[in-house]
């Protein structure tokens, strides 16, 4: 470190700001104001000026650092400790229960025995954590200087992602997918949702909060099967998504807004990336399962002192010293999963007596018997029947399967761009079931002529349309029976089971994290009183980011890494598009199924002809039944200028 400032020494040792800095500043807190005191970006200010290296207050070149959970949150911490707190990387470890990294990021198999993927996460532009780290990580397949962002930038930039298939339903056809079906009352009830503030929210679900018109809605339907919201979810994690995906909105009814990699986010994001750290000399110790961590709680503090581990049977402890760290992944949304394949179910019974049970929920546990402030996690592990779904992952070799996809593919699915866009919901579905085709071929090694489709279901309770069973009762033919039925094209059915390969996973603890929940039962990235210790991942507290994304995994390790190390350096909050008056606008009308706004019409004449004009929705102006509003507020704007012009004279 003093290598690093000694030219700088005298400047720092007599400021007032360096050592202090807020890690993770609150945009909605703050009215963005130039003052003499203010000397850092506005808490969202996104961009370049961000990218700065991290300067730490000492040297860590002796510590160690121990990460337990290899997925991308894990992966993520490693590259900032390297980066940002210039950590020796051969003194950063992994400790994995599983044998592979990845965590909940997974995507594995063959053309032979089958592939399998149990879910991905939605991606966008801004995701600004996710970008600065992969713009440095070098590309999957393009060679040097090529880094995954500008692989990824490659695909999107020349092949558009859209569906032209969103919503089916009778046995195959495809159904208007042009409107949202919102009511005034719905609507206005959205735009309420968005000015309460997130304080008013705790344990609320989205069924007390919206009625029946709204949940049967178009929009409610493109939303749950786009982000799996259920109905007895999270108000509060529904609002901050509205908030997160403001700007994307008029494209969630035809996945317009949406861009995918390459192939599966396993072999895009996790391979290159613990290929940069494995080269870099960071360790990673599999099949080797954290248990608890000791901790020395009083007065001045909470210190870990040695982390619990079981490795081959046996129990090891693995000290740690007052220079080293831990950072731990709480909570896991793929613990448990079962497994299926085409004989078999993945589980006949849908039990609860056991929920909360497994390894990565009882670390959670133990630590929140130690003090409140390591959160509940109670509050999102016990009750499977509303935190559970299943994915179907499909091998297919050509079928009629394959041929009735083609009818709803963007492109030829084996010309390698985009097929059906996004998922495809068969709205009469007992299941609700979902299927998506994305780019061919999804796995580095998946041969010309195989395809690889994804499917998943959100209601484990009900017996299906065809197969009168619950979906995690079905073995793969049987989900391949369904499936067929609702394609129209149940009469051939033999014919795709012959050329369909299919794994099941059923996760009791897939949506968990969408559970309601209020303020404390999640913990702080760092927990109050702790020197040593972060937590990371989908179950600890952010500002205004949302869970279940690469992004929010990532925000949570840049944030543990600033704020232990105590950098001068500050994690900017959410991409501020939800402020934009341009996206405000084009959401109002979007929601209103693109017709005018009250107060559209004078806003297009107050503006036409002026620089500003282009902020406005693309649309006509307002119809003939507005016009009458419309006329009444020019006429009334009108007679305000003359009364303030009454004044001047």
């Amino acid at each position: 470190m003093n290598n690093i400032t000694s030219k700088f020494e005298n400047f720092i040792q007599a400021s007032d700001i360096y050592g202090k800095v807020d890690h993770q500043p609150d945009a909605s807190k703050e009215t963005p104001r130039n003052t003499p005191e203010k000397s850092m970006p506005f808490s969202d200010q996104i961009g370049n000026y961000q990218r700065n290296k991290g300067i730490p207050v000492r040297s860590y070149k002796n510590s160690k650092a121990y990460i337990v959970g290899s997925g991308i949150g894990g992966l993520a911490t490693a590259y900032y400790l390297i980066r940002d707190g210039h950590f020796t990387p051969e003194n950063i470890t992994f400790i994995e229960q599983l044998p592979i990294e990845g965590g909940s990021l997974d995507g594995a198999g063959n053309a032979k025995d089958g592939y399998i993927i149990r879910g991905g996460r939605e991606m966008d532009c801004t995701y600004e954590n996710l970008w600065d780290l992969f713009q440095d990580i070098p590309a999957l397949e393009m060679p040097p200087p090529y880094s995954v962002l500008d692989e990824y930038r490659l695909v999107n930039d020349n092949d558009s992602n859209y569906s032209i298939a969103r919503l089916i339903h009778e046995q195959g056809k495809v159904r208007d997918f042009s409107k949202f079906g919102l009511n005034k009352k719905d609507q206005l009830a959205l735009i309420k949702l968005l000015l309460k503030k997130k304080e008013e929210l705790d344990d609320i679900t989205i069924e007390a909060y919206f009625g029946k018109s709204f949940l049967e809605s178009n929009f409610w339907t493109f939303w749950r099967t786009m982000f799996a919201f259920e109905n007895w979810h999270s108000l509060l994690e529904f609002k901050l998504y509205m908030h997160r995906f403001l700007h994307a909105i008029d494209g969630l009814h035809d996945l317009s807004s949406l861009i995918f990699p390459k192939y599966n986010q396993y072999d895009s994001f996790v391979t290159p990336l613990g290929r940069w750290l494995k080269e870099k000399g960071v360790k990673i110790r599999f099949d080797a399962l954290v248990k608890d961590l000791d901790m020395l709680i009083n007065a001045e503090g909470k210190v870990v002192k040695g982390i619990i581990t079981e490795q081959e049977g046996k129990e090891v402890i693995i000290p740690l010293t007052a220079d080293d760290y831990v950072i731990v992944t709480t909570g896991s949304m793929t613990e448990d999963t079962s497994y299926g394949n085409n004989v078999t179910a993945p589980v006949l019974v849908v039990d609860n007596s056991t929920s909360g049970q497994s390894a990565g929920w009882k670390l959670w546990k133990n630590l929140a018997a130690k003090s409140p402030v390591f959160g509940k996690p109670e509050k999102f592990c016990s009750n499977i029947e509303k935190s559970s779904w299943e994915s179907v992952t499909l091998t297919c070799r050509p079928s009629a399967l394959v041929e009735k996809l083609k009818t709803y593919a963007v492109n030829d699915p084996y010309s390698g761009k985009t097929v059906t866009g996004g998922i495809i919901t068969i709205t009469d579905s007992n299941w609700l079931m979902s299927f998506t085709c994305n780019r061919q071929p999804h796995f580095p090694t998946q041969p010309g002529d195989v395809l690889v489709l994804w499917v998943y279901a959100l209601f484990m309770d009900k017996e299906g349309n065809y197969i009168k069973k619950t979906m995690p009762a079905c073995t793969g033919n049987e989900i391949l029976s369904e499936l067929c039925y609702h394609l129209g094209i149940v009469e051939q059915v033999d014919n795709v089971i012959a050329n369909t390969i299919v794994h099941t996973a059923y996760m009791p603890y897939i949506t968990s994290m969408f559970m309601p929940r209020a303020k404390g039962d999640r913990p702080q990235v760092v927990p109050d009183g702790c020197s040593n210790l972060a937590l990371i991942g989908q179950f600890v507290e952010t500002n205004n980011d949302v869970v279940f994304t690469m992004e929010s995994s990532v925000r949570t390790a840049r944030v543990a890494v600033y704020t232990l190390l105590n950098l001068n350096k500050q994690v900017p909050d959410i991409n501020p598009l939800q402020y934009d008056i341009r996206h405000l606008l084009k959401a109002t009308k979007t929601l209103n199924d693109n017709q005018p706004f009250l107060g559209e019409g004078l806003l297009r004449r107050v503006l036409k002809g002026t620089y500003f004009e282009h902020i406005l929705p693309v649309g006509a102006d307002a119809h003939p039944h507005e016009e009458e509003k419309e006329s009444f507020l020019a006429e009334q704007f009108g007679k305000f200028k003359e009364w303030v012009a009454s004044f001047k004279n």
